[in-house]
């Protein structure tokens, strides 16, 4: 590949992730707020867990997502199954609208303790299941570490998590060639900057261990992920963890980062298997059709 190839393809990536963000976005501007995912069906406070799914559903979403909009998808997936769904906005940005996950992560996590704990008030439950997509499947963790999460977590699902941060194949390397780039990337988006391989914050997360006693987790993700980068970064390690890669469930699934959270249904397959393992299924590419 030749060089400059090296450098645009990452870079079109992450235009990519913007502009598929972008439009359903727009589509549902009016709607993009709590009120909108409680009329599509979740979101709803008077929700009482059943006792096959007695845990709510917390949905993070990822970097330039929404409460709304990131989980059209799978928040009807799991109703549909009887769960409890719920899903947040976080990390907004003074005068940003509709884009968000994109504030500093560490208080991104106080805003999710807060959802959480209003959601267990809510239904009376004693614990709840995270799951996110791309940050959102990587900020929860210091949640649970650092704001006394693990106490109220008793899942965490990452969907193509920025587990241990991103090199956007490699662009990431590239800016401290350009004087003030990383100054400007971390005061305009702080949580870009703190998902970028080595930063302060992933490696406080991940010192002494990338897991807590008492939560299991799952890692969900694509070959084909264009974003965070290496994909194998996105994996974690202990004793409570499964690693999944979507092609080792089906070779000819095609998803990509933005994909595998918005409509991949082999995924989302795998997700209720983590939220109920006593009743998981085998997930093929038959799954995608289920």
């Amino acid at each position: 590949m030749l060089p400059w190839k090296r450098v645009l393809r990452p870079l079109s990536a992450l235009c990519l992730t913007v502009t598929v963000a972008l439009v359903p976005a727009v589509t549902t501007a009016q709607a993009a707020d709590t009120a909108a995912a409680s009329d599509r069906g979740w979101n709803d406070y008077s929700c009482n867990p059943s006792a096959a799914h007695p845990r709510p559903v917390v949905l993070v979403h990822g970097t330039f997502g929404n409460s709304v909009d990131n989980w059209l998808g799978l928040a009807p997936y799991l109703k549909d199954r009887g769960y409890c769904v719920f899903s947040l906005d976080y990390g907004q940005l003074p005068g940003v609208r509709f884009f968000h996950g994109l504030g500093p992560v560490d208080k991104s996590a106080e805003q999710l303790k807060s959802f959480v704990d209003k959601v267990l008030t809510a239904t009376g439950a004693a614990e709840t299941d995270l799951v996110g997509h791309s940050q959102g499947g990587m900020m929860p963790r210091y949640y649970v570490k650092f704001l006394g999460g693990a106490a109220k977590v008793k899942a965490l699902v990452g969907i193509a998590p920025s587990s241990h941060g991103t090199d956007l194949g490699g662009l990431t390397n590239l800016l401290p060639y350009f004087p003030g780039a990383e100054d400007l990337l971390t005061t305009a988006t702080p949580a870009l900057a703190d998902q970028i391989v080595g930063s302060a914050l992933l490696a406080r997360l991940n010192e002494g261990g990338d897991t807590v006693p008492g939560v299991s987790y799952t890692v969900l993700a694509t070959r084909h992920d264009e974003v965070v980068t290496p994909y194998r970064s996105q994996f974690l390690s202990g004793s409570d963890v499964r690693n999944i890669l979507l092609q080792d469930l089906c070779p000819v699934d095609l998803a990509e980062h933005v994909s595998i959270g918005l409509f991949d249904r082999i995924a989302f397959h795998e997700v209720a298997n983590a939220l109920d393992p006593a009743h998981a299924t085998p997930t093929t590419c038959a799954s995608a059709v289920g």
